[in-house]
């Protein structure tokens, strides 16, 4: 998934923050629900989408309590900031969703043999589906809020509750079908559909939060932005060069080489790096700078080049 540049500020860290702790309201609330939908069945499928709402409680949990590491400032022991704390959170989740999984394997190998009609089938469907709605409407929001201020605990907390939402409908269509034809079969076979679901999820979210902690670049469509910000305000500069970003988090950090004329006096230079550094901030709120000036002799194109280009 492409990464985008965010809006961020102190408005979208309390929002941030207060849909984190509210992620672990919604998920005890939708747990009770599949709880409640499993013990009025007895359902082994059900069972299994109300284990993975139990995942649902700790990872949201965990999410709260990362944003809120990451959005603390940076200090002397960590002086370019917490930002990585919530990639902790999405690893954990993905950890939580293979375990939830296994679990439910177990299950089914212990009822398979032993398949017992449902009971009240149409009453905890219902009791589920009304979870599986209160569920979608907050994947949503999740997703929609983390990507716009590039929060890892949020997306990966509503990319999670969101194959909760599939699969959810999945067991429903599929235990509908059950009840109707009588085949009992259906339901431990829906709960091995449900785990293997979750176990390719949790994978995806443990590797998107791993290549996050590796200092991931920002995708190819948001460089091309920013050089185009630098070589637009680098106006006295003879070339850019050496350009490296990553991401952390929230936070964008930009690095490069800035050749000027070897006989330019500090203060002009300064200038032009404090005309690019606002340039940057203006677009993007959560940026971390860092310009190295040098002068011509390190440029790496031929002297004449026009427009600041870039090497």
């Amino acid at each position: 998934m492409a990464a985008t540049i965010p809006l961020a500020g102190a408005a979208a860290k309390r929002r941030i923050a207060a849909l984190a702790f509210w992620s672990i309201v919604v998920a005890f609330v939708v747990l009770g629900l599949k709880a409640v939908a499993w013990w009025i069945t007895g359902s082994v499928a059900l069972y299994s989408d109300a284990l993975e709402s139990t995942v649902n409680v700790i990872a949201a949990a965990a999410a709260f309590w990362a944003i809120r590491v990451s959005q603390k400032p940076a200090d002397e022991d960590h002086p370019f900031g917490h930002h990585k704390a919530e990639y902790f959170s999405a690893v954990l989740e993905g950890v939580l969703i293979v375990v939830a999984a296994l679990l439910i394997l177990s299950e089914v190998w212990r009822t398979w043999r032993n398949t017992a009609p449902l009971e009240q089938p149409w009453e905890g469907l219902a009791v589920n589906g009304v979870a599986t709605v209160i569920n979608a409407a907050w994947a949503w929001t999740l997703i929609r809020v983390g990507r716009n201020a590039r929060s890892p605990a949020l997306v990966a907390d509503g990319q999670h509750i969101m194959t909760d939402v599939i699969t959810s409908v999945g067991v429903f269509i599929g235990l509908v079908g059950a009840v109707m034809t009588g085949w009992r079969i259906l339901d431990p076979a829906l709960a091995v559909i449900v785990a293997l679901n979750i176990l390719w999820q949790g994978w995806h979210v443990i590797g998107a939060s791993l290549n996050g902690l590796m200092d991931r670049a920002v995708d190819l469509h948001d460089n091309m932005r920013i050089r185009d910000i630098i070589s637009t305000n680098s106006k006295g500069a003879i070339e850019v060069h050496d350009l490296k970003t990553r991401i952390a988090g929230r936070a964008t950090f930009i690095e490069f080489h800035l050749i000027v004329d070897g006989d330019m006096p500090v203060r002009e230079s300064h200038v032009i790096c404090d005309r690019i550094e606002d340039a940057l901030k203006a677009e993007i709120p959560s940026v971390r700078i860092t310009i190295h000036v040098e002068p011509d002799d390190e440029a790496k194109l031929p002297k004449g080049t026009a427009a600041v280009p870039f090497a």
